[in-house]
């Protein structure tokens, strides 16, 4: 049974602390415990229900977050321990991972309390940063990792490696490593194919390649993907989910591969994958 539930919310989204008033009332009516995040418990003045966003998983039976992608994506980045399910609940924003309005919410909800909802897994990435042959930095993404030159106009050469295979070096502004998930988001943006978000696969996204033929690759999610920096710019940076950066430098390995656990967001029931496409991406509309 759901017992527990933590709200974790993009405060700064206009209706969005009037959302979790409504919902923390309607929840503890039901009996439910509940645990908000510190910032938006404070701005609700509720501070008897505030908790840490990094230790609501722990606590949790399920996560309901309310705002946009970006938060779904943070949030993501939280559950390496747990595998509760995610309600994302979309407040204003394109939303491809909030595909639930607010709207739908309660009766969404309804169903969810009563174990009436269906789920889907999602692949995450793991991401460490080795510099002279010491682990410098590890990161996980739901969407994606992504290498980017700073403002100078000058290529960044990357060495590509699959397992031992070394495969070419890219001369491009830089390189997306997307899981399915992401592959609507930057990985679109720069050429890459939709893949269904369920699957397990990598995608390899080249930017602006300088080589025409460097194109986009879906690869096993059993590859390790080995990223060498072979030239190094000020400001050349990682950076998971567009969210969290670090800097790299000259000689860097990047080692990217399937994470050990994934993501369960709670699926719409009044829409499918390619519905949401459809929607999202204007398919079918005419100019």
């Amino acid at each position: 049974m759901i017992k527990k539930i933590g709200l974790i919310a993009n405060h700064k989204r206009a209706g969005v602390l009037e959302a979790i008033g409504e919902l923390v009332r309607w929840l503890e009516d039901r009996g439910r415990k509940i645990f908000v995040d510190d910032q938006s418990a404070k701005l609700l003045s509720r501070k008897d229900i505030g908790c840490p966003a990094e230790e609501i998983p722990d606590l949790s039976d399920m996560i309901i977050v309310l705002g946009g992608d970006g938060t779904v994506l943070r949030v993501a980045r939280l559950m390496e321990k747990s595998d509760i399910p995610i309600l994302a609940v979309n407040i204003g924003g394109l939303g491809f991972l909030t595909v639930i309005t607010l709207s739908e919410l309660y009766p969404a909800l309804e169903k969810v309390l009563n174990h009436q909802y269906q789920s889907s897994l999602h692949m995450i990435l793991a991401a460490r940063v080795v510099r002279k042959g010491k682990e410098v930095g590890r990161f996980t993404a739901l969407n994606d990792v992504v290498i980017t030159k700073g403002a100078i106009s000058r290529l960044i050469d990357l060495g590509i490696s699959i397992g031992q295979e070394y495969v070419t070096t890219y001369a491009a502004d830089g390189l997306i490593i997307s899981t399915p998930t992401g592959s609507t988001a930057h990985s679109l943006s720069a050429g890459g194919p939709i893949v269904h978000s369920t699957m397990d696969a990598i995608i390899l996204t080249p930017i602006c390649p300088h080589t025409l033929t460097n194109r986009p690759l879906i690869l096993s999610e059993r590859d390790t993907i080995y990223v060498a920096l072979k030239s190094a710019y000020p400001e050349t940076t990682l950076t998971m989910d567009g969210q969290v950066g670090f800097s790299l430098k000259l000689g860097d390995v990047v080692e990217i591969e399937k994470a050990p656990f994934k993501v369960r967001l709670i699926k719409s029931a009044k829409k499918g994958y390619y519905g949401i496409l459809r929607e999202k991406l204007s398919w079918g509309g005419r100019t």
